[in-house]
Parts: C-alpha cells; structure tokens; sequence
C-alpha cells in the first residue's frame, strides 16, 4: 500500500540562522512520502535567501507579517498531504519522525492527533534537559481537560501532526494565536477525536531568548503567560459552544495561572496550602510524583508580598 503523502508545514519569522537545518531534516525524512511547505510571515533578515537555496525541494509560500497562526494556515492551505505535520523553524525532526507518525495514525483510526516527545537543546547543541513532555496522555483526553482548565501534559508545536479530514473538520486556526498556536492545536483537537502519544524524542526543540521557556520567571513574563492562558480557555468555551460540544473549561481549574496570580499577588499560608492541595488533585499530570514535586515547586516560589501586578492579570 502507498504510503500516505505527509505535509511538513514550517512557519518562520526571523528565524534564518536555523531555518536550514529546519527544512533539511524534513527532506532527510527519505522513507516517506513527503512534502515541505515553507511560510515566511513577514521576515526582515536573511530568511528569504536561506528558502531560495531549496529551489524546487519545497513549497516557499511569502506572506506579511500576520502571526504564527496566519502562517500555519497558509502552509495547510499550500499543501495536499494526509497527515500534516508542523515544525517550528528553529526546532528540527530526528531521523523516522515521519514513519513513526505515519504507522500510529494507521494502527488507530480514530485517532485524530499524534504527538512525541522532544529533546531540548541549547544553542550549543548540549542537551538542556530530559525530553518534553516527560509524562505522556493518549486516548480520549476530553474528561481530562474538562477538569483543569483544557490542560494536559502536552507537546509543543514541533511534536504535533493532525490528520488533514479533521482540519478541514475545526478549520483554520484562529488568527489570534500569533504566537503559541499549538495551543489552539492540543486545546480542541482532543474534543473531537484520540490522540496518540509516541514515548520516543522524534524531534529537537532550540532553547533560546524567543521562546516561553525561562529559567527564572519575572513579572512580565508571567503576566504575558496568564493573558495567553485566559484567551487561550475563552476561545476554547466560545468554539465549543459553537459547535454545540457540551464541555466548558474554567479558568479557576487552570493551576498554572492561580500560581502565577498567586506569585504576582502574594498569597497568605493558609491560600499557599490551599493551592499545593489543588496541585496535589491537579488531573493534568496523570504521574503523582511529577504532581507533588511539581506543586511543592511552584507553590515554593509564592511569597506573601508577590512581585507586583503593574499589568492587568489575564487580559490579552
């Protein structure tokens, strides 16, 4: 049987020093039908001399700056696969990612998302931590994310591939995700099909200043990941509403945004105790010792005074 046709869709923004490695590691990907989409949204430095180097290898698509969401939905629309697959432009895939995807979609067929883990790296090339996600959750996710504010121990867009029926089925990611779409990508899909978690590091994940991760959080930070959570649950509600889909998520089930208002207001013992309890039930992380290091870390980091709210907590 012919092997299903894989789209590999890279949106990039000013990423050009990592673009090449990007691109060529999904054409490595020799054992699989494969095509490369690449959509530059909006570049200012080399980027558009790095894709020409591809010529006829890849799709180059070019567009103004309109967001990561933009993007990905102009390389979906470029493209004819079965499955789609998305790489940021400074992650890359490791060798078999694409038949590894390929054969979990076809053991299941009602599995409508796939992901893997990925190995952080440094700029360097060192490993920066163990894979991520380090717990993994496949099957039908719904009654998990119903109770904690649409989370799960999931990927990052490097690490996901849908099934194309099934986008066409949603539609378009929501021009609002600028950044982060994936959120969009493992908040919704999970209301309408399985996933399918692949334990393996398929993938590399850069670990740079223009990403989320951060050693250390400061105010700014938290307060821009708290906004992004609370549009990311009001979308969430407004399109499963639409779609007549009865479940809601509830922002006071979202654990990581009452520690983050927690560390930016300060909390008394007593609300600090109360939270590591929440941490301790919180259904997102299905492994209980990552559930209590996790909540004794973050509960640790709140303080009675907190950092400050010079910004208004939760809006976009």
């Amino acid at each position: 049987m012919t092997s299903p046709l894989i789209s590999v869709i890279i949106n990039n923004y000013n990423y050009g020093a990592y673009l090449a490695r990007a691109v060529q590691s999904a054409l490595d990907q020799t054992d699989m039908r494969v095509e490369v989409i690449v959509v530059d949204d909006g570049s200012s430095d080399d980027s558009r001399a790095v894709i020409e180097t591809f010529d006829d290898q890849i799709t180059a698509v070019f567009q103004p700056n309109a967001g990561q969401a933009a993007a990905i939905n102009t390389g979906v629309r470029h493209s004819k696969g079965e499955i789609l697959c998305f790489l940021d432009a400074d992650d890359w895939c490791a060798p078999g990612k694409l038949a590894a995807i390929a054969t979990a979609f076809d053991v299941d067929a009602r599995v409508g998302l796939v992901y893997h883990r990925l190995q952080p790296v440094r700029p360097d090339g060192s490993n920066a931590f163990a894979p991520i996600p380090r717990s993994l959750c496949d099957g039908d996710l719904a009654p998990r994310m119903t109770r904690s504010g649409g989370r799960w121990s999931f990927p990052m867009t490097s690490a996901v591939s849908v099934r194309r029926d099934l986008w066409e089925r949603i539609g378009d990611i929501p021009d609002s995700f600028r950044i982060s779409a994936d959120a969009w990508l493992v908040g919704i899909y999970p209301f309408f099909a399985r996933v399918a978690a692949l334990p393996e590091s398929l993938g590399y994940y850069l670990i740079h200043n223009n990403n989320w991760y951060r050693a250390q959080d400061d105010a700014a930070m938290l307060h821009k990941r708290m906004a992004h959570w609370a549009a990311t649950v009001a979308a969430t509600n407004q399109f499963l509403a639409a779609r007549g889909l009865p479940h809601r998520l509830d922002l006071a089930e979202h654990f990581p945004y009452q520690i983050a208002r927690a560390r930016l207001e300060g909390a008394s013992p007593g609300a600090r105790l109360a939270l590591l309890w929440e941490g301790l039930r919180d259904p997102a992380e299905p492994n209980l010792a990552r559930r209590i290091r996790d909540s004794l870390r973050a509960t640790g980091q709140i303080s009675g005074a907190g950092m400050g709210t010079t910004a208004p907590i939760g809006a976009p």
